[in-house]
């Protein structure tokens, strides 16, 4: 005697296989959510790395929601004391050299910060991950023995994003972002970002340290090491102010 899946079950696997397809944006939300928090305080160690030098700065960062943002330069001292803030859209950035605040344009966003393989974009995050763009599910991958969503990223109309398309890997379990390759507007894939060392940090599990590497250029990269980070402590929205760009060490 032949065996037919009852009709509510197929009705309710085919469902299921909707609703997995139309989730990519939540699993992108969870996984920036991570990271975020509602608040977090960061101390990072940045390495910039080249074929004949190498360079290492110590940087502080201050995130409040997808709209405030705050990152200080502590060395090398050369380096020490400039500034990035971000509210909503806009991006300042302080030079206590020739003391002066500069707001960036939306044309610098693609270019490099403080050197390093990683955008202006990419650290101030200028672009929203969950809201300026579009989600696919691609397929299932297996990243550093992860089952993991990979995710395509498509800027949707209108929206000023530095990046062509992005292919995401998000970890099933934990929803950590362990790989993400990033493409031009001609779809020529530009840089390869990787990341490791999960830890427990402040009670949440995340990647500590995060390599941006351009592609077909040997022995380049810019590794980002977390020392320190806390989620969810208050910050009061005036800290995120001009003002206080000149005031914060």
């Amino acid at each position: 005697m032949k065996k037919y899946l009852p009709v509510i079950l197929f009705l309710w696997l085919n469902s299921a296989v909707e609703l997995h397809a139309q989730t990519a944006t939540e699993i992108v939300q969870q996984a920036d959510n991570k990271m975020r928090g509602k608040s977090s305080q960061a101390e990072m160690t940045v390495l910039t790395i080249r074929p004949n030098w190498s360079r290492e700065m110590q940087i502080k960062s201050w995130v409040k929601g997808t709209n405030l943002a705050m990152i200080l330069v502590q060395s090398p001292p050369k380096d020490k004391g400039i500034v990035f803030l971000k509210r909503k859209k806009e991006v300042w950035n302080w030079m206590p050299v020739i003391e002066r605040n500069i707001k960036l344009p939306p044309s610098m966003m693609t270019n490099s910060w403080m050197g390093t393989d990683f955008t202006n974009d990419d650290l101030v995050r200028e672009a929203s991950a969950v809201y300026d763009y579009t989600h696919r599910f691609i397929a299932d991958t297996l990243i550093d023995n992860r089952i993991c969503y990979k995710i395509e990223f498509i800027p949707k109309p209108g929206t000023a994003i530095v990046w062509g398309k992005l292919l995401v890997c998000i970890d099933k379990k934990d929803y950590l972002e362990l790989y993400t390759e990033f493409f031009d507007e001609e779809g020529q894939m530009i840089n390869v970002m990787k990341t490791y060392d999960i830890k427990m940090m402040d009670g949440r599990l995340i990647p500590t340290r995060m390599e941006m590497t351009p592609v077909g250029k040997q022995y380049q990269k810019t590794v980002i090491i977390y020392r320190s980070v806390v989620f969810n402590r208050n910050i009061e929205d005036n800290f995120f102010t001009i003002e206080k760009m000149k005031q914060i060490n």
